[in-house]
């Protein structure tokens, strides 16, 4: 049988897995006999990338079929510091679930930032290594950028996150709508929005701290981007015309 690797992101995690992306996925999702529930976050990963990085012999010889044929659903190869470990050009395609492991294939866009929103504000959940609801004046790569290149007193090695949806906010926090916006507390948030309006030396505004480990698919805006300074990957996530069409399955489970 293969061997696949994956990065989960939450929590951040390097595994290895005899299960193909989406069999991975459903067995993360709902567990061996169908008794847990919760959303997965992963990466794929190509092997022959970072064979340097683990210990072969250990995951040779632990991830193997077991007695009755059956796939080793998962081996558990580093927990710590996973994200930065792994070079970008090793990250393949990127897998979302639903909690009742519906499984949504995401494939490397590339990114042009030349299309980025001028004068517009943006929502970002990051999701590894950490964990905070930020809003921010800056697009997506002048966000990862400002992040990871040592020009704040908050540096991180790498990062991954996900734009999320403003609607109106984006241009009007006070006096947009936000009917369809079902985030928690929208008065706090276009307090956060309208701070990045009046402030001109201030970039960004933690909106909420604790992550609940929960992505609300639908609000998905752009998508996901991970990397560092000006090495990015993007994941374009699809409008839900598109989703329906490509994945009526999944589409359906959120």
């Amino acid at each position: 049988m293969s061997k696949y690797i994956y990065l989960t992101c939450t929590p951040e995690a390097l595994v290895a897995s005899m299960l193909p992306p989406d069999g991975f996925g459903m067995y993360l999702s709902t567990g061996t006999k169908k008794r847990n529930k919760g959303q997965t976050i992963f990466f794929e990963v190509d092997l022959g990338q970072i064979e340097s990085i683990i210990d072969m012999d250990s995951l040779n010889r632990r991830c193997v079929a077991k007695e009755d044929g059956s796939p080793k659903s998962s081996v558990y190869l580093s927990v710590y510091r996973v994200l930065e470990s792994v070079p970008t050009s090793a990250l393949k395609s990127l897998y979302l679930t639903t909690d009742h492991g519906c499984v949504l294939e995401l494939k490397k866009t590339p990114y042009d930032k030349t299309r980025e929103l001028k004068n517009a504000l943006h929502l970002y959940q990051e999701l590894c290594p950490v964990t905070p609801l930020v809003a921010s004046e800056l697009a997506p790569s002048a966000f990862l950028k400002r992040l990871t290149d040592g020009s704040t007193p908050i540096v991180l090695p790498r990062l991954f996150f996900v734009e999320l949806k403003l609607g109106e906010l984006a241009t009007n926090p006070l006096g947009g709508s936000a009917e369809h916006l079902p985030y928690p507390n929208i008065g706090h948030l276009r307090d956060c929005l309208e701070i990045l309006r009046g402030e001109y030396e201030k970039h960004m505004k933690t909106v909420q701290r604790i992550f609940s480990g929960t992505l609300l698919y639908r609000t998905i805006e752009t998508g996901f981007y991970v990397g560092a300074k000006d090495d990015m990957v993007f994941y374009r996530y699809p409008a839900m015309k598109e989703l329906e069409d490509i994945n009526y399955e999944f589409f359906r489970g959120i």
